[in-house]
């Protein structure tokens, strides 16, 4: 199955997986695929439009303009699939040829996480980013039903393969999804990122290429979340480290223990498949609406509970009106910013595209 065990090894580590009638949420959302009709029904052909007109470059490459300009698998995928939800063709093929052309990696299906337009090999390190490889796994998914491309659908499906085959392995008794094809599989850890866990995306690519895997992971993500809480609002971390011996869960040294730009995915996912009340969505949403904060913030620091002196960006205010939403009894007013906040940028646009994405698919388009 993989480079770390066999295929009946990974089903058979530990207690921590659940049983497929325990994964309810990965069942196939009666939304998914569907284009919006007439006018835009909650505002995601203007969200998609406007991201489009901002980040989109006339080669299909969307651009990182708050970073040097560079290019990222997820940005790709993240714009491919609101091209294929609001029926916009032409964008979904431009950036699918792009992508294909620059990120693919010679050895498999998977794509390179970066390209940097200004260096001497723009894409230098060929290692991938699980979840840009989910985000266009499930736009090809989806634009191959839509538009009745049957090649859309195999290369959807053999990214999703290669996804089984080369990024899950186990850590201690959970079977864990890696954040890329190497270099997070240590001898005594395995270092995942909690916003890699893309469970509408992990949903679309099991009903596409059904496999236990599938559910096994998904279950363990879950069973993750609800042991990565830390901090004063036990708040899922940026990145964490699970030992191999016996699955502990701690924050490692290599990056900020912080809730911010990675985890701050965490709830918008969670929520987007109806694990509304988990706490990976109910914890941000406390957080995001502690009394105490003078404004809303963009992250929090997880062993000191200092927070950011800024503002969040429109994006993550999205998403904390979406996790406050789908939080039990709470007004989504409260989740409104207060305080300045900066001008959207390439990934606040693209979070609020995200969150228009599962605005609609949850039924929660009036909100």
């Amino acid at each position: 199955m993989s480079r770390f065990a066999s295929r009946r090894q990974l089903l058979g580590v530990g207690g921590a997986g659940l049983a497929a009638a325990a994964a309810p949420w990965l069942a196939p959302s009666p939304v998914a695929a569907q284009a919006l009709s007439g006018a835009a029904m909650d505002g995601l052909r203007l969200e998609w439009t406007a991201f489009r007109q901002r980040f989109l470059a006339p080669e299909g490459r969307v651009v990182d303009t708050g970073n040097r300009n560079i290019s990222h698998s997820e940005g790709q995928g993240w714009a491919m699939l609101a091209a294929v939800r609001s029926d916009d063709r032409a964008s979904f093929e431009l950036m699918l040829g792009w992508t294909r052309r620059t990120l693919k990696r010679p050895r498999d299906h998977l794509h390179a996480w970066r390209f940097r337009p200004r260096a001497s090999n723009p894409v230098d390190d060929l290692n991938n980013a699980t979840d840009g490889d989910l985000f266009i796994a499930w736009a090809l998914l989806e634009a191959g039903a839509r538009w009745g491309v049957a090649d859309h659908t195999a290369l959807g499906q053999a990214i999703a393969r290669d996804v089984l085959r080369l990024l899950i392995a186990p850590a201690g008794p959970y079977l864990v999804m890696l954040p890329g094809a190497r270099g997070f599989d240590r001898r005594e850890t395995v270092v995942v990122n909690p916003s890699y866990y893309a469970f509408p995306a992990i949903r679309a690519l099991a009903t596409a290429v059904p496999d236990p895997l599938w559910v096994r992971a998904a279950s363990d993500g879950v069973a993750l979340l609800r042991g990565a809480r830390f901090g004063r609002w036990g708040l899922p971390p940026d990145w964490l480290m699970v030992s191999r011996a016996d699955g502990r869960l701690s924050l490692p040294d290599a990056w900020p223990p912080r809730f911010s730009y990675d985890a701050v995915r965490v709830p918008l996912f969670a929520a987007w498949v109806g694990l509304g009340r988990e706490p990976a969505v109910t914890g941000p949403a406390d957080f995001w609406n502690d009394p105490g904060h003078a404004h809303l913030p963009a992250w929090a620091d997880l062993t000191s509970n200092t927070i950011s002196p800024y503002a969040a960006s429109p994006g993550i205010a999205g998403v904390a009106r979406l996790a406050t939403a789908h939080r039990v009894g709470m007004p989504l007013s409260s989740a409104q910013p207060r305080g300045p906040s900066p001008m959207p940028d390439y990934y606040s646009a693209g979070l609020t595209l995200l969150a228009a994405l599962a605005t609609r698919e949850t039924g929660m388009a009036s909100m």
